[in-house]
């Protein structure tokens, strides 16, 4: 859904929410010589095609790998009373159309 709040939502959850950081899917579109066009002659620019979500991944494993340095990174401050917490906001129209890979799975049982 485009158009649907999901910026302004995520924008007062990350001012709300302490050490918490932001991956927004709209950083991850291919250039637009590589978007498709359409019958219609139009870019599709509203397909999971026209995403790079390799790299998208990619930005959700260097998260994982170190929640703090990853917040440092893009300027947000991590709050010392909160240090044992960490969020990260995936935002994005797509984010569910994706099939992700084996090496992103998480183990049985890893979650609460």
């Amino acid at each position: 859904m485009t158009n649907g709040g999901k910026t302004t939502l995520t924008n007062s959850l990350l001012r709300a929410l302490p050490n918490c950081c932001v991956i927004h899917q709209d950083d991850f579109f291919k250039p637009q010589d590589q978007i498709a066009v359409g019958e219609d002659g139009f870019k599709q620019w509203d397909v999971l095609e026209s995403l790079d979500m390799e790299a998208m991944l990619d930005t959700v494993q260097a998260w994982l790998s170190s929640p703090q340095k990853f917040a440092r990174a893009h300027g947000v401050s991590v709050q010392p009373e909160a240090s044992d917490t960490h969020i990260l906001l995936l935002e994005g129209f797509l984010l569910y159309s994706y099939n992700l890979p084996r090496r992103h799975e998480v183990p049985r049982g890893a979650l609460p």
